[in-house]
């Protein structure tokens, strides 16, 4: 490399590059045009990727996840949300023209020691938290504010311990199942995320003597925010649950 160098510099530019290829200017003054101030290089120096809004305003990227702090008056499910990545590693997410303010969500590790009926409850007192706002997160767990509220109260007052469900029992329809049958169809799910409605039925039936419709644990699914596979493993993963 050394020896390259030296060939270079000594030899090849003095004895051939000036004196072939180097022209001479014919005037002396920057030939430079200074950019319009309207153009923005930051805008235009980029990497461009895409991801899929979901229903509550949220997007993956980088494998963390994202909410929407912007407001929007009308649902923008499904569309694109375009990520613009610096070269410094930072990067923006846009909508069309309009730059979104967003705030990423921090998925728990692990279970917490009261189990993950007391963990989702600790979960949205802690997402209202960080995005101060209780209406967001009450959207983006998919319950009520005043359930929100009373998590909140409840902690203050009992710790953790007060939000287990032995001590706070919830009101339950009389046509509802049972409360164990919910949570062993939770505890399969994260296990094998992979699996669906129909087989989960099947294998409830033949190894647990538990008779439920694939529609209840379709319902059930919904609400616990496991509707689909994807949210499904990345429960089970946040949760460090071997799959």
């Amino acid at each position: 490399m050394d020896a390259a160098n030296s060939y270079l510099q000594g030899t090849f530019i003095p004895n051939y590059w000036d004196k072939n290829i180097t022209v001479q200017s014919k005037t002396i003054s920057s030939a430079f045009k200074p950019l319009p101030p309207e153009l923005d290089l930051n805008a235009i120096c980029v990497q461009k990727e895409y991801r899929t809004i979901r229903r509550d305003h949220t997007f993956s990227f980088d494998n963390k996840m994202y909410v929407i702090d912007s407001p929007i008056r009308y649902s923008i499910e499904n569309q694109k949300v375009e990520i613009r990545c610096q070269f410094d590693g930072t990067f923006s997410a846009y909508f069309g023209h309009r730059r979104l303010d967003i705030t990423e969500l921090v998925e728990p590790r692990k279970t917490h020691e009261y189990g993950m009926e007391v963990q989702r409850k600790i979960e949205a007192v802690e997402l209202a938290q960080q995005l101060g706002n209780i209406a967001k997160a009450a959207r983006i767990i998919g319950c009520s504010r005043q359930s929100i509220y009373t998590y909140q109260q409840v902690l203050e007052t009992e710790g953790a311990i007060g939000l287990k469900r032995i001590n706070k029992p919830l009101k339950r329809s009389k046509n509802s199942i049972p409360e164990s049958t919910e949570n062993k169809i939770i505890e399969l799910t994260l296990k094998d995320p992979h699996t669906n409605a129909l087989q989960l039925m099947k294998s409830l039936k033949q190894e647990h003597d538990i008779s439920v419709s694939s529609s209840t644990i379709q319902n059930i699914w919904k609400r616990e925010q496991l509707n689909t596979k994807a949210l499904r493993l990345k429960r089970s993963q946040a949760l460090n649950i071997d799959v």
